[in-house]
């Protein structure tokens, strides 16, 4: 991915900052809708993932639609392009100022995650004297098998609605006349590789898509949200997700009925493996038993490491010497305030170039201000 001639115009480049290859970018949305549009598949592109304004931009010029889980998100969203009737707002704690944007805004669904929530939505929408279409979060009980952090399908988790309240559901939307049903959606986790997970997914869901409409309730949209992971031990060789394969799945196993659609929510596998994180070594500590490679990226810039204890490949962009192992770690005062330990890199020194890869996803749109610390800026492959 890097080249002498790229590496030598980071040089000239104040560290860190991120930079994003936007010809990986555009050939990864390129494959991915390739491979929904082959099923006749939607796409809402997961803000959460990053939030960058050109990315969203040439996202949103491709054609996808929106996945948002802030009423900042669906404004930023429409703000870069994104059509309001391809806009999904979902979240757990949505405020009323939220949904009050959500629904003046006309979007195309907003996830309810309670019973509660649909009570609220009701009495907002009928404040505004507007018809609020909502979807259903479900929670399937279908295990991510990935970080305890990032799953999000079990009755243990926070979010969506659980099976044994379904008819409790189908009361309220018999009562409150200001919500429409368009559809039933599912989202069990993030950072899933074992593709078996979904056809678990895919049996959960035709079993309640079933059940709805043997109750008369036939929903328009079936979303089964995102998940799809990336390998971050081999960015280079496999720097655009198995979309083909990961499609085929829905389509051989969801049963959609009469017109129902087939909704999905990419975030991650999108813009991945498009970004990296471009710091320079401060200074080379000698510790017991280890070396610490001191650079001046910290984990207020990347979270993920210190977080999920998340794998991030390290390379020195800027030495061919023999291979040493080195703690690779940043300034902040924090003892979690490391990228990787026993990392392999060539011999390294002050003021070589470190790139901390595949942080195009959860790695700028975390970043924080701890220890009053500038954010890292952008730098894009157009620019340099």
């Amino acid at each position: 991915m890097f080249n002498t001639g790229i590496t030598e115009k980071f040089r000239q480049i104040r560290t860190p900052f991120y930079y994003y290859d936007l010809g990986l970018l555009n050939a990864t949305i390129s494959r991915c809708l390739q491979e929904a549009d082959r099923h006749g598949f939607y796409l809402h592109y997961a803000l959460k993932a990053n939030s960058n304004a050109k990315i969203l931009d040439l996202i949103s010029s491709n054609g996808l639609g929106a996945d948002c889980v802030s009423g900042n998100e669906v404004s930023m969203a429409l703000a870069h392009g994104f059509p309001a009737g391809r806009i999904v707002f979902a979240g757990v704690g949505k405020t009323d100022d939220e949904l009050r944007l959500a629904l003046g805004s006309g979007i195309q669904s907003i996830n309810v995650e309670s019973l509660q929530e649909m009570e609220v939505i009701h009495g907002l929408a009928s404040a505004m004297d507007k018809k609020a279409r909502i979807s259903l979060r479900i929670i399937p009980n279908v295990d991510a098998h990935t970080h305890r952090h990032i799953t999000t399908g079990l009755e243990e988790n926070k979010f969506g609605i659980l099976p044994w309240q379904f008819d409790a559901v189908l009361d309220r939307l018999r009562s409150l006349d200001r919500l429409e049903l368009q559809g039933l959606h599912f989202h069990i986790g993030s950072q899933i590789t074992d593709l078996d997970v979904f056809k678990s997914l895919c049996d959960r869901v035709n079993e309640i898509n079933s059940w709805f409409t043997e109750q008369g309730f036939t929903a328009d949209i079936i979303n089964v949200g995102g998940g799809l992971g990336v390998d971050y031990g081999e960015p280079d060789k496999c720097s655009i997700p198995d979309f083909e394969s990961y499609f085929r799945i829905f389509s051989d196993l969801v049963e959609l009925h009469g017109r129902q659609q087939l909704h999905f929510e990419p975030g991650r596998a999108i813009v991945a493996q498009c970004g990296s994180l471009i710091s320079t070594v401060l200074f080379i500590k000698e510790a017991v038993n280890t070396s610490f490679a001191i650079i001046d990226a910290g984990m207020n810039d990347l979270i993920r490491p210190a977080l999920y204890q998340s794998y991030h490949k390290i390379q020195n962009l800027t030495s061919t010497g023999k291979k040493r192992k080195y703690d690779v770690v940043g300034p902040v005062c924090e003892s979690s305030d490391c990228f990787g330990k026993s990392v392999i890199l060539c011999e390294t020194k002050r003021g070589d170039l470190i790139a901390i890869r595949s942080t195009g996803a959860y790695g700028q749109t975390m970043a924080s201000r701890y220890n009053l610390r500038d954010l890292a800026a952008e730098v894009y492959s157009d620019g340099i």
